[in-house]
């Protein structure tokens, strides 16, 4: 959770009312925030530099600073403004805000036009103006810590959306948005006298500045870089790195011209719109917003910020049925807004309708809805009741088999491992000498990185490669994993389903075949499944109660050396396979030892003493 250091006595100013140390924590707690702790600034500078020897921290302020724990979905309330007026709005102290935009009839807006080169590195511009500001310290100091904070949480430390502002007396518009090469970029930086090109500057921050050089990776391979540029063809931004230092806002600002480029568009609008609604409150029309027409690289105008609230519509029954109360319609509706929720009932009273404002973009679904409702109706005002129902927990019977079947491996000398679920598509794959039909692993839409492409379909590659990564280490090794395998299915509404495997692999200086076979059979005599072609006549008598056993036959996949693979059935249907690992694969894992591998579908096994299926899953 975001932690937000406010001044205390600022605070309370903009809270109307003072209040001890245990009543603001009390407050906070009705609010579902959290008072982290109390300190000040020569106290952090302290703590900072402790070990340090000759640090002076005199001249540091003793003002009190309340650090608040603020939830990681609320960035409405990651500034003094959010929480004051948040608050206020609980108490009863403060109506809810109307956000506008002003009436620019018979006025020019101001423009953004997007170059289509943008696509290439960072395709989406948004805009607003805030007129008349009224800036002092604690302001706008506030004004840029909420940019702090809305990059390190919202914009996922700039990835995502970078907030660039500026003084509108000292640019000229209309603003163009476009990708150049870096060497063709000039201009003196924020904090900077000296003049950079784009390249440079780069490189001066992965040198120097141990806050810029984190963001420099974002642009750095790109063929070309973002810039923001004004009618005189200014530079005003090169993001998501820095703002240039002629258009610099200071106390001295009235105007502040807002721009926020990205990759993703609706968090942009987030951001633009948390800004302005945060300090629109210190414009000369209280929370007016002029509005900016961005035209997009295809011609197409829109004007932002986009100040519409969202409707909603909850079932009354829904939210009692959550929270275990017995509240009408109407009340709460009047709950909502103290949580800045307009609402009103339905016709017929059964239904809450809600007006979600740009604030509470955490506002999703019923759920968040019912939520709010239960804050301000006070979780300590809750009745507790014994549940009508009475249920147990106990294992899910997979996991108890699982478990069971863990010890057996490692008392058979087999070490367990614990492996990723995602792997390289390479891993899954190619290096498996297996094709991709497209109707097998499920795909990540967009990888963090080249090592975790799609999720496994097989539990081999994770034993492979841990073999592969402990060459040296002493042999015989012999690996085992219960895990779970994420195969595409349309039996599930999320068209993938989790299937429990175990998959254990022995590598030595000898093939040894026959270590993988019988631990294959040590597996099915302890799951009391019977060979098939076992002549014991108990062994019959359980096989025609199980309704069949298991055997093996021959087969050829490409993962295994040809004549050395053989898949397992049961009751007629294949569950696994086991035999030695093919060359081919062993060097793709980087493996100089014969490997003998087995795959076993566990769920088919999962049965009561009386040969009944268990379930396999929470149902």
């Amino acid at each position: 959770m975001p932690v937000v250091g406010v001044n205390r006595d600022k605070l309370f100013e903009a809270l109307g009312q003072t209040y001890t140390e245990e009543e603001f924590e009390e407050l906070c707690f009705e609010y579902g925030i959290e008072l982290d702790d109390v300190t000040s600034e020569k106290e952090m500078l302290r703590k900072e530099l402790a070990g340090q020897a000759g640090v002076d921290v005199s001249g540091a302020s003793e003002e009190v600073i309340y650090k608040i724990d603020i939830p990681a979905n609320r960035y409405d309330m990651l500034c003094l403004e959010g929480i004051a007026r948040a608050l206020n709005i609980f108490r009863g102290r403060q109506a809810l805000p109307q956000y506008r935009l002003a009436d620019m009839s018979g006025k020019p807006l101001q423009r953004m036009s997007i170059r289509p080169e943008t696509a290439l590195v960072r395709p989406f511009v948004v805009c607003a103006v805030l007129r008349g500001v009224a800036f002092d310290p604690v302001r706008y100091n506030s004004f840029i810590d909420l940019q702090d904070k809305l990059h390190q949480n919202l914009c996922r430390q700039r990835t995502l959306v970078a907030i660039g502002t500026h003084d509108l007396a000292k640019i000229r518009g209309p603003f163009t948005y476009e990708a150049l090469p870096p060497e063709d970029i000039s201009f003196v930086p924020l904090k900077q006298t000296e003049e950079f090109n784009a390249r440079d500057l780069l490189q001066h921050y992965l040198a120097n500045d141990q806050k810029l050089k984190k963001f420099v990776p974002i642009i750095q391979s790109s063929l070309v870089y973002p810039v923001i540029c004004d009618a005189d063809r200014r530079v005003l931004s090169l993001p998501p790195i820095i703002n240039g230092q002629h258009s610099a806002i200071s106390l001295d600002t009235r105007d502040v011209f807002i721009e926020c480029t990205a990759t993703d568009l609706t968090k942009a609008k987030i951001v633009l719109n948390t800004v302005v609604a945060m300090f629109s409150e210190y414009c000369q029309r209280p929370f007016e917003v002029e509005p900016v027409e961005v035209v997009d690289a295809l011609g197409n105008t829109h004007v932002y910020p986009q100040l519409e609230t969202r409707q909603m519509e909850v079932e009354a029954s829904y939210i009692n049925g959550c929270i275990g109360v017995d509240l009408p319609a109407d009340k709460m509706a009047q709950l909502l807004s103290k949580m800045q929720l307009t609402a009103a009932t339905s016709a017929d009273g059964s239904k809450v309708q809600v007006q979600v404002p740009i604030t509470r973009s955490d506002v999703l679904h019923a759920c968040d809805v019912m939520e709010d409702v239960a804050i301000a109706y006070g979780y300590n005002n809750l009745v507790k009741t014994v549940p009508k129902t009475v249920t147990v927990g106990k294992e899910l019977p997979l996991n108890q088999m699982c478990e069971l079947l863990r010890g057996e491996c490692a008392m058979a000398g087999f070490t367990e491992i614990l492996t990723w679920a995602l792997c390289s598509h390479a891993e899954n794959f190619e290096q498996l000498l297996r094709q991709d039909d497209g109707n097998t692993a499920a795909c990540i839409g967009n990888p963090a990185t080249a090592e975790f492409e799609v999720c496994r379909t097989s539990l081999l590659p994770g034993a492979l490669k841990t073999l592969g990564a402990n060459k040296d280490a002493p042999l015989p090794m012999r690996l085992f994993e219960v895990s779970d395998v994420i195969l595409l299915t349309g039996d599930k509404g999320c068209g993938a389903a989790n299937r429990r495997r175990l998959g254990a692999v022995h590598c030595d200086r000898a093939a040894s075949f026959e270590v993988i076979h019988g631990l294959l059979n040590r597996v099915m005599e302890v799951l009391d499944v019977p060979y098939t072609g076992d002549s014991d006549p108990e062994a019959a008598a359980v096989r025609q109660r199980l309704g069949g056993g298991y055997e093996w036959r021959a087969d050829n996949g490409p993962t295994f050396f040809p004549g050395r693979h053989a898949s397992v059935y049961f009751k007629g249907q294949r569950v696994g396979e086991f035999g030695i690992i093919h060359p081919d694969v062993l060097a793709a894992f980087d493996i100089v030892n014969p490997v003998a591998a087995l795959e076993l579908e566990l769920e088919p096994f999962c049965f009561d003493q009386f040969f009944q299926p268990l379930p396999t899953q929470i149902l």
